[in-house]
């Protein structure tokens, strides 16, 4: 068996991520009215997983304290997250969603999930979204 890739899978996956960068720039362009960076962005998708501390955060986005210190500043300047004692040790402090942020995050979810069922809807016939759908199993298998 071979590890040179076949040239059908380097197509696939040239294919895959330019579709996957195009759909991420149109979701982001649908919008939630909240203008967040990338970054921020990722904060939150990570806090919506449950309450962490600036350093584990700063670990998981591969970024330096310093760097995470000023997103979450404008985050907590937003109102989108709040920060109390750690109760296992009173030196640190955990760090979790706002009730607005999780307003936000639903409501931005919402919007996504109405524009891609319109979308299919109104450009894909009902055999297309049945192969969609398949497909999407078998990208799941990606992850």
């Amino acid at each position: 068996m071979s590890d040179e890739i076949s040239p059908d899978a380097v197509r696939s996956a040239h294919a895959l991520r330019a579709a996957v960068g195009r759909l991420r720039r149109r979701l982001r362009e649908v919008g939630d009215g909240h203008e967040l960076t990338p970054s921020q962005t990722s904060v939150l998708s990570r806090l919506a997983r449950g309450p962490s501390t600036a350093s584990a955060l700063a670990a998981a986005e591969r970024i330096r304290p310093q760097s995470m210190a000023t997103t979450l500043t404008a985050l907590e300047g937003q109102g989108l997250i709040t920060r109390r004692p750690d109760p296992t040790d009173g030196r640190r402090q955990l760090v979790e969603l706002s009730e607005l942020a999780v307003e936000v995050i639903r409501g931005a979810r919402e919007q996504h999930e109405e524009w891609l069922a319109r979308a299919l809807q109104d450009r894909y016939t009902p055999a297309e979204r049945a192969r969609l759908t398949e497909a999407f199993d078998l990208l799941d298998r990606l992850t």
